[in-house]
């Protein structure tokens, strides 16, 4: 199974990720984790990467793109991967299925997670975390006890106005490859709405 997951942030990509990848054996491969794995072996194109990052600048798409070549082609991945967090922009999908055709890799879904924008605002804007524990809390679908209620806090991009900032960023720029890969035939669509159990049914239903 070689897919990638699509979704705006708050769609419990994260979740729903973990659970097909245990289902499915197959590795998961993020831009972060793949870029950090790059530096660390010394490869040349993690050697490029490495110096984009500590200059401040953004990793150009065409590096990013050679190292997921080289991370699908090893052994863990030949059964399939999920990729993640990439691309996010259509001229990314476009050079990304290029390099794909080039490997003669043929991806099997591009699943997106379908979840409303207000629904989003109000998952995002309700988590609270304990800085003595670490546990995730949400004020209204998982409410803290009270005798640690006091201490939590609220991570400065859960709140409304950065809520709102990232959902225009991903209608704008991540929004666009949808159409991109409803074209090839290879988008699925899930609701997103429900409790994990249920989107993993959907999402497992879908996939096939």
């Amino acid at each position: 199974m070689r897919m990638i997951l699509v979704g705006p942030p708050g769609a419990g990509k994260g979740t729903q990720a973990a659970r097909l990848l245990e289902r499915y054996g197959i590795p998961h491969i993020s831009t972060g984790d793949m870029l950090r794995a790059a530096v660390k072996e010394g490869t040349e194109l993690g050697k490029q990467a490495d110096a984009c990052m500590k200059r401040g600048d953004l990793v150009p798409d065409e590096v990013v793109i050679g190292l997921v070549q080289e991370r699908i082609a090893k052994p863990d991945a030949q059964k399939g991967f999920m990729l993640d967090g990439f691309p996010r922009t259509l001229p990314q999908a476009q050079a990304l299925q290029t390099a794909l055709d080039e490997s003669g890799v043929d991806l099997d879904a591009v699943v997106l997670i379908e979840v409303p924008d207000q629904l989003i605002v109000d998952r995002i804007t309700g988590r609270r975390s304990d800085p003595e524990t670490g546990a995730i809390y949400h004020l209204k679908f998982n409410p803290p006890p009270a005798d640690v209620a006091d201490r939590l806090v609220q991570r400065k991009d859960d709140t409304e106005e950065a809520c709102v900032a990232r959902l225009e960023k991903y209608h704008s720029q991540t929004a666009p490859i949808v159409p991109f890969y409803e074209k090839r035939g290879v988008l699925t669509r899930v609701d997103g709405v429900g409790t994990p159990d249920e989107v993993t049914a959907r999402l497992v239903d879908a996939i096939g």
